[in-house]
């Protein structure tokens, strides 16, 4: 086992160890929180593997920015930030949903698995990402910024709706 193989079992340790703290949370502020720390180390696995760029993208866009944009969201909205009793389940509800979960995973895994294990890896760095994202693949990433930025805009309006002016009460 090499240096690279520790420092990435212990960022993907780590991440998933966090990713199972942001969704098993009572607390809205510490599950974003605990989501910080998950992308921040993602972005560590993918350093470690070698995709600087794509390591780089991870910080800046979910890290620096939908992370932030979730804390101010709450922040704007003015959610509760402690536990709150009517929002809770039951027992027979969180093991329905654990059920459920870990079946779309095993889903998903038998699915992606053999076909990763089937995947060839192509040479190339980030000139080569970068030809093939603006050349063959432009159009799908113009259209993907649009949609972005429709979401921001969304998200934006709709914090600007539920929010009240000072002074006044819901």
């Amino acid at each position: 086992m090499t240096v690279h193989d520790a420092l990435f079992a212990c960022l993907g340790l780590i991440s998933a160890a966090s990713a199972i703290c942001a969704v098993t949370t009572r607390q809205i502020v510490h599950a974003a929180l605990w989501l910080t720390v998950c992308l921040a180390t993602l972005s560590g696995c993918y350093l470690v593997l070698g995709a600087e760029l794509v390591a780089l993208v991870q910080l800046l866009v979910y890290v620096g920015a939908v992370v932030v944009l979730v804390v101010v969201a709450l922040m704007l909205t003015r959610a509760p930030i402690g536990p709150r009793t009517e929002h809770s389940t039951g027992p027979g509800h969180r093991v329905l949903a654990a059920l459920v979960g870990a079946g779309t995973g095993a889903l998903i895994a038998s699915v992606l698995l053999p076909t990763a294990a089937r995947a060839e890896l192509r040479p190339g760095g980030t000139d080569e990402l970068a030809r093939q994202i603006f050349s063959t693949w432009v159009w799908p990433f113009e259209l993907l910024s649009l949609l972005l930025l429709a979401a921001l805009v969304g998200a934006f309006a709709v914090s600007g709706l539920t929010a009240t002016p000072p002074g006044e009460e819901r």
